[in-house]
Order: C-alpha cells, then structure tokens, then sequence
C-alpha cells in the first residue's frame, strides 16, 4: 500500500537531514569541534555548579529605602556583614542580593556588586566603572535604550532602595508607608518617555535560563561519556 505524498514528503526530509548530519561528523575536523564544545560546555557547567554550591545561603535581610552617593554605594559588595549586594542602574539602586551568586563575591559579574552597572550593561562590558558618577552622557541612542530595557528589567526582578545621587545631589527621605515604586516623573538619565518599547528585553533571569539549558545539556553528556 502506498503511503500518502506527505508522509512520502516528511520521510524524505527526515532522510535528508540524517544523511546531512552523518556527512558532516565524518569529518574529522567537525567532528572534533563539535565534541569540543561539548566538553568544554561540560566543564564550565560543573565548575559554574561548585562554585554555586560554596555560596552561603543569606540570611533575609530587611528592606532597604535609602538614597545614596556612588561612594556610599561601594559598601553594600556583599563583603560586608549580612552579605547585603546593591547594584545601580540607570540612576536607581536596586537590591540584588538574593542574585548574589551573580553579583556577590566570586561571581562572574561581581565587578557591579556596589557600583553603577548602567555603562557596563549597555555597552557589554564587564569592568568596574573607572568613575564614581557617571553621567552617561556619551552614549548613543541605542546604547541608551538597552539601558532603559536594563532598568525595567530590574524593577521587575529585584527590589527598588533608592535614587544614586549627583555629586552634590540631597537624599530623600522615605517614610516606612511609602510605596516601594518611586515616581517615575523625575528619571535621572531619562528623556521622560513614557511609552517606551521593550520589543528586545534582556532579562536579568537569562542565567537561570541558561543554567537550566547547560544542566539539562550537561546531564545529556554526562550519560553519554559515561
């Protein structure tokens, strides 16, 4: 009985692309690339996975409302009693302290742990500020949109503490009653556009994201190189 033009259809790509695979990994160079990457993605796994397993857990910290100066900021690296890590963005202080195997001591972007991050995130570089207020005022157009999508993402992952203030800057101060979200009307390092389009968030969540694709991937070596 024949089978149906489709499932001839289906049965004759599914061929081709094992066909294709089979070509390419007998290739002596692809297929040692290919096993490369896989064991290095192996190896960073579990490395990543140790030092996971050596950060403390944190004690739950009270919730912070306090402005601060860059300077001030440096204090809260997660070095400090109570391991509490506070990161700028964008001219907001956020709390990041239960991402602190990120932020904190030892982790891969521990260089934001008590500093301004806005430069750093919008321009993908992973380097402590060489100011201690940075004004923004030499990025472009686009660089600037990635820090405002940084900061969204932020407010949604992690608790607001206050405003980083300019040099000469007074704090304001927050009453126990106050809401936790601080008016927008006023956004230091913002044109005050309101309706701004995130149609290409980068999430502070894309290491878990990612943790969950290399264990779930690392787990699949694993059983095959035994």
């Amino acid at each position: 009985m024949d089978s149906p033009p489709e499932v001839e259809n289906v049965q004759a790509k599914h061929s081709g692309f094992f066909e294709t695979l089979k070509t390419l990994f007998c290739q002596p160079f692809i297929y040692f690339v290919f096993v490369s990457t896989f064991v290095i993605l192996y190896k960073f796994y579990y490395k990543y996975k140790t030092h996971c397993s050596k950060v403390a857990p944190l004690k739950k910290l009270p919730k912070l409302r306090k402005d601060m100066t860059a300077v001030e900021l440096r204090q809260y690296d997660g070095t400090q009693e109570g391991g509490r890590v506070l990161m700028a963005v964008n001219g907001w202080i956020f709390d990041v302290t239960r991402g602190n195997r990120f932020y904190g001591p030892g982790g891969p972007y521990a260089v934001f742990g008590g500093r301004d991050a806005t430069r750093g995130l919008a321009t993908f570089s992973v380097t402590a500020p060489e100011k201690d207020y940075d004004d923004l005022s030499d990025l472009n157009s686009m660089e600037m949109e990635s820090v405002r999508e940084w900061e969204e993402q932020f407010r949604e992952n992690y608790d607001l503490v206050g405003r980083l203030l300019r040099p000469g800057e007074e704090p304001r101060n927050y009453s126990d009653e106050e809401p936790e979200e601080a008016d927008t009307s006023a956004l230091p390092n913002d044109d005050k556009k309101t309706n701004w389009n995130f149609h290409c968030k980068m999430t502070v969540a894309l290491p878990s994201k990612i943790d969950q694709f290399v264990e779930h991937f690392a787990s699949h070596l694993h059983s095959l190189i035994g």
